[in-house]
């Protein structure tokens, strides 16, 4: 059993840490971000950027849309829309979002998965198996996951409020037995303000009737895969919201109410 622990980490350095061809396109090993996280936190959520230049971008991510209407999920280079009435719609490429991150992934290396009871079970065994926490890495997670629990956020009406209180009319949807993938991000702590530093993740079943943000699941058997990035293009709105917005502070207390 030692060894068949060992190899994968042995993997991992090796391809994380290697030179030249695991990242030989720039723009394939980037991370696209329209808007902050601390945008987010402080009600800004008219869509500034649109699927068609996310599209561009990335084939795999999370975000939310216009009026934080729902959750997004990218997966395979088709974008979801799961919405606070449980369902889950294809979106336009017209479509806007105040907030989302992208990458085209190529995973650096796919490997199975203990049994995890919780999410904290999993984001512990995540970090156990990250050589280094001072990157980003795109995460993707496949299995029939015993449970899955997720979240999705109604429409919000101006003005608006703060994430935390959003986040506090969420829907909450809860399913056994599930096919699907878990899709999301870890962000290194020196992001803080930019993006949810550690983990951020969404669910999709494979279906792809059901989904949202991902409060708690417990993974039985799964398959990993991580795609780490050595650069983050950052688009900010062009907007008067965003030019008037409280940001920069310090808004760790309200990013857990909403996220956690």
């Amino acid at each position: 059993m030692k060894t068949i622990r060992l190899l994968p980490l042995v993997a991992l350095l090796s391809l994380f840490l290697m030179p030249g061809c695991s990242h030989c396109n720039r723009k394939a090993d980037s991370l696209y971000q329209a808007s902050t996280i601390d945008a987010l936190l402080v009600g800004i959520y008219d869509g500034s950027t649109t699927f068609a230049d996310l599209k561009r971008n990335g084939d795999f991510g999370i975000g939310t849309f216009d009026s934080l209407d729902g959750e997004m999920i990218a997966l395979d280079g088709t974008f979801y829309q799961a919405k606070a009435d449980g369902t889950v719609l294809p979106v336009a490429d017209t479509a806007r979002t105040p907030f989302a991150v992208v990458k085209f992934f190529a995973a650096d290396v796919t490997l199975p998965l203990s049994t995890s009871p919780d999410l904290n079970s999993l984001m512990r065994q995540l970090d156990a198996l990250l050589p280094t926490p001072n990157y980003f890495y795109a995460i993707r997670i496949e299995g029939i996951f015993p449970t899955i629990k997720v979240r999705n956020v109604p429409a919000q009406k101006k003005p608006y409020p703060g994430l935390a209180e959003a986040a506090s009319r969420q829907a909450v949807f809860q399913y056994r037995a599930i096919p699907g993938t878990i899709v999301g991000f870890k962000t290194p702590g020196f992001a803080k303000g930019i993006n949810l530093p550690g983990y951020h993740f969404h669910f999709i079943s494979a279906d792809r009737k059901s989904g949202g943000h991902l409060l708690d699941c417990r993974i039985d058997k799964a398959d990993l895969s991580l795609d780490r990035a050595l650069e983050l293009r950052l688009a900010l709105p062009d907007n008067a919201a965003f030019a008037r917005g409280n940001l920069g502070q310090d808004h760790g207390r309200d990013l857990e109410k909403a996220e956690r």
